[in-house]
């Protein structure tokens, strides 16, 4: 198998949660071995900058990956399995190719996607992998507006968007919250979780990367954060913790920095590559994020699908293969005037995931 490797003003902030309370929350280069770099901020979509980790060149490497080989805190590479097959089949080959096993009751995160023609993800393409670990679609309401606010209009979204007909769905935060300590952080002490997010014994978090208006994209760490924060958690993750209320009057670099720290959170309480793993699919990919309902035409289409047990190092990756591909500037100029690379940096700073990431391509 062949390897390849704030500034913000409150106007910004209040038209960018206003964007999403319409909705709620609403590179191909297979032939080289590829590794993380810096992505461009010039619009150019080259990073300009070095590779910062070798690459095995062992051809015989097993394709299944143990927690042990992608651990945070070894110093090696992250591995992120890559497919270009968007369908059901190429799904569960990304998964298969982690070699994981979840145990007990299993959680599949996603974005129900907000009405009436939000980008979210085809449930004919997700089903056979749902349902093939038996798992249960979960989702957590939106803190400002829109059609999923409440949970009986969110379960309505859900039906009306075909999830309910391939699998359970539960909204986590039905019941309230339960807090999650924050390890490490600068800007959050704890972070508040829907009720229901102890009832899974594992999580698979399945993301749709795309762009996003206030944080500039949003892939896995936005999943487990935002995504998996009640109305609480939604309101201190944008206000850095001033508010467990209100989601309103925070600064860009304060709500970077808490997704990221309550992403920690999550990965700590479940296990780092233990309990969680994330797939990330690369398609109809519009600057604004699944929460909108009414989002710009996506302009980069089909790319593929990738899946790693490290949450940065597979947001990094979809950056690089986004950024890379035709059609990607206005993506760029979006991530980029949104600082959302800094959610990343420091991510890794504070010990989530790397950046550094070795890409293996399951199709050769």
């Amino acid at each position: 198998m062949k390897k390849i490797v704030v500034w913000f003003s409150a106007v910004l902030l209040v038209l960018s949660l206003a964007a999403c309370g319409n909705s709620t929350e609403s590179a191909e280069n297979n032939d080289t071995e590829t590794t993380n770099s810096q992505p461009a901020t010039d619009g150019s979509g080259s990073s300009g900058q070095e590779e910062n980790v070798s690459v095995n060149d062992d051809s015989e490497k097993e394709t299944g990956a143990s927690q042990d080989t992608v651990s945070r805190d070894n110093g090696e590479a992250s591995v992120v399995y890559f497919t270009s097959d968007i369908s059901p089949e190429g799904l569960m080959a990304v998964y298969e190719a982690l070699n994981w096993e979840p145990t007990g009751g299993v959680a599949v995160k996603l974005s129900t996607g907000e009405p009436p023609a939000s980008n979210y993800l085809d449930p004919e393409l997700i089903k056979d992998l749902i349902q093939s670990v038996d798992g249960t679609i979960v989702e957590c309401n939106t803190a400002y507006g829109g059609s999923r606010t409440e949970t009986a209009m969110h379960m309505q979204v859900a039906e009306d968007h075909g999830f309910t007909a391939i699998a359970d769905v539960d909204i986590l935060d039905a019941e309230g919250s339960m807090e999650l300590p924050v390890e490490g952080g600068t800007r959050l002490e704890s972070n508040r979780v829907g009720s229901h997010f102890a009832d899974y014994d594992s999580y698979i978090i399945l993301s749709h990367f795309k762009g996003h208006a206030m944080a500039g994209f949003g892939g896995a760490i936005k999943n487990i954060s935002i995504g998996l924060g009640s109305k609480e958690g939604k309101c201190l993750i944008h206000t850095a913790g001033a508010s467990s209320s209100s989601p309103w009057g925070g600064d860009q670099t304060g709500f970077t920095e808490s997704m990221a720290e309550a992403g920690k959170s999550v990965s700590d309480y479940l296990g780092y590559g233990n309990r969680i793993i994330y797939i990330s699919v690369l398609n109809n990919i519009s600057i604004d994020c699944d929460c909108d309902g009414n989002p710009a035409k996506p302009d980069i289409h089909d790319i593929g699908i990738v899946a790693s047990f490290d949450p940065v190092a597979i947001d990094q990756a979809c950056i690089d293969l986004a950024f890379a591909a035709e059609g990607s500037k206005t993506l760029q100029d979006r991530v980029n005037s949104r600082d959302g690379l800094h959610t990343l940096e420091h991510a890794e700073e504070i010990g989530l995931g790397s950046r550094t990431y070795e890409l293996v391509n399951i199709d050769e």
